[in-house]
């Protein structure tokens, strides 16, 4: 389990639910303020940890020659949940097997078949496997959505923030996106601490760029798509969050 997803991540995934086909490194990078190398170097990262586990077509199996899609509702003892659910996944026919959190109800198989005596077939099939079949229904209609608090109607107020994280004793983590034409857009790090837009109290963390994790030193050209990670041991001053995100 990835216990932290920052703003880029859940940007990431809500497009890939949306419209996974249509859905660019280059779109989502412009709506996060980074770099398409980045945003692909996330999606990498998001597939390596499992959060993404695969891309998979929406088939409306009644426009493909008429076929009919079934939900059963069935029955597993918990010990042996498992073990069938990935049984009944083979199962000619089978399209998906869900497990829920219950008692009874906790398996629910989606079956699709030419006709009514082929999703017959395929009940038995799943039956036989040790599956008490408790109910079932023919799927009429289905609809997928993005979560939407990882869309745009999501975000934070102020949109180039990407992440935010308050320690303990009062210390702030903040990682934010630099903007075109942000005042540290195409300095140094020295040059910023020397102008005061980067407060003495501040410390920048880190750097990433593209599929890079820069470890910032003076001579660190900060550029506009850098996701820049910022840590003061109090409050994050404005001034230099504003230095970053041209706000």
């Amino acid at each position: 389990m990835v216990d932290r997803l920052d703003e880029v991540d859940k940007r990431i995934l809500y497009h890939l639910v949306q419209d996974a086909r249509n859905t660019s490194a280059p779109m989502v990078a412009e709506e996060a303020h980074v770099s398409a190398g980045t945003i692909r170097n996330r999606i990498k990262q998001l597939e390596a940890d499992g959060v993404i586990r695969g891309y998979h077509a929406h088939v409306d199996y009644e426009r493909a020659e008429g076929r009919l899609t079934n939900l059963i509702i069935g029955t597993a003892e918990i010990d042996e949940r498992e073990r069938l659910t990935k049984q009944i996944a083979d199962i000619p026919g089978v399209v998906n097997v869900r497990q829920l959190m219950c008692g009874t109800g906790n398996v629910h198989v989606t079956t699709v078949g030419e006709d009514a005596q082929e999703l017959a077939r395929v009940t038995r099939d799943v039956a036989e496997m040790g599956l008490e079949v408790e109910d079932e229904h023919l799927l009429q209609h289905e609809e997928f959505r993005p979560y939407h608090a990882f869309g745009p109607e999501g975000r934070r107020d102020r949109q180039s923030i990407a992440d935010f994280m308050s320690l303990s004793g009062g210390a702030e983590v903040v990682e934010v996106s630099v903007t075109p034409g942000a005042e540290v857009d195409g300095m140094t790090l020295s040059e910023a601490n020397e102008r005061g837009l980067v407060e003495p109290e501040v410390l920048v963390v880190s750097v990433e760029r593209d599929e890079e994790i820069l470890t910032p030193r003076g001579d660190t050209e900060i550029r506009a798509d850098d996701l820049v990670t910022l840590f003061a041991r109090g409050d994050l001053p404005e001034k230099t969050i504003a230095a970053f995100t041209d706000d």
